[in-house]
């Protein structure tokens, strides 16, 4: 097997699909699939993505998603083994669908800074080539990524949720880039992974909420300002820093801080009352033995220097 081949992990309908599609080339819609280079919305930095539309055969409605792709290294060198052959690379590719609305708030952003004509309402086309380009600057092969991102049914579709709009008509939709209704969305998300089961089968989060001392009983009102804190973060993971706190601000949970602080400064206090008191160095000075002179020294004193001459007369001026 060829050493460019790779292990991969896909949503179950995506992977039932491209099986079922594998050619010598995957084409979806008649063209190859190609991977996008887009500025991660958290980081920033280029990251992976796959884009999919196509039609699946278990339904009448069109499919436009895009994948993030991610790859786990192991520590050490390692290989695949798939029947009688070899996959030399032993990274793990995970390819997970992705609200193309989070890829979109740093591309709408950019719009946004030093720009007069930020506030005005325009059509999709316009509002996405713009920012691709003001995004992307000099950088030809990011800006064609972009532009191809945005030209997906998926992110015209991501726009109202972001986006305040207006329509013009039956056939034109004019929008703005709305930070508020940016975290109205991103607080939907929150409410929603309250009640999702992941939350509550999540063994980290359970550590968290365990370790700020919001399991025991009787802390109600305060574990559930435990659990939207730890959906905010959560969702932090795909928010840039300054959005990410403006949600978090958009909660009250002043009272679930004065209560981890309350906590942590007891801690700390607990732990210096039951940290063992060291004596004063001048103390343990004064109780060190001297110590033993070497076997060397011990012989020279023992040498008869009657009728030996200084050491200093050598020096002398004759």
């Amino acid at each position: 097997m060829s050493q460019t081949s790779h292990f991969s992990i896909l949503p179950s309908d995506i992977l039932q699909y491209l099986s079922a599609s594998l050619d010598a080339s995957i084409k979806v819609n008649d063209e190859p699939l190609r991977i996008l280079r887009l500025p991660h919305p958290r980081t920033a930095l280029p990251s992976l993505f796959l884009p999919l539309e196509y039609l699946p055969s278990s339904s009448s409605h069109h499919t436009s998603t895009i994948l993030e792709i991610q790859s786990v290294s192991p520590p050490d060198e390692r290989s695949w083994i798939l029947g009688e052959d070899v996959i030399a690379d032993g990274k793990l590719l995970t390819m997970t669908s992705i609200d193309p609305a989070f890829l979109l708030i740093p591309i709408l952003q950019a719009l946004e800074q030093g720009n007069e004509a930020a506030g005005q309402f325009r059509p999709a086309d316009d509002l996405l080539d713009e920012a691709a380009k003001r995004l992307a600057g000099s950088d030809e092969t990011q800006a064609q990524d972009l532009s191809d991102f945005c030209a997906l049914k998926c992110s015209h579709k991501a726009l109202p949720r972001i986006c305040d709009f207006k329509e013009i008509s039956s056939d034109i939709t004019v929008y703005r880039y709305s930070l508020s209704k940016t975290l109205e969305y991103m607080r939907s998300k929150v409410a929603h992974l309250q009640k999702s089961t992941a939350l509550e089968n999540s063994l980290t989060i359970t550590r968290i909420l365990a370790k700020d001392g919001l399991m025991e009983d009787g802390k109600d009102e305060l574990l559930q300002l435990g659990r939207i804190r730890a959906c905010c973060d959560l969702i932090s993971q795909y928010l840039d820093p300054i959005t990410y706190e403006k949600l978090l601000n958009s909660y009250d949970l002043s009272k679930l801080q004065k209560y981890v602080d309350a906590n942590k400064a007891e801690a700390v206090a607990k732990a210096v009352v039951a940290a063992p008191k060291t004596k004063s160095t001048a103390t343990n000075d004064k109780k060190r033995k001297p110590a033993k002179p070497s076997r060397g020294v011990g012989e020279l004193k023992k040498v008869n220097t009657t009728g030996m001459a200084k050491l200093s007369s050598f020096f002398s001026k004759a």
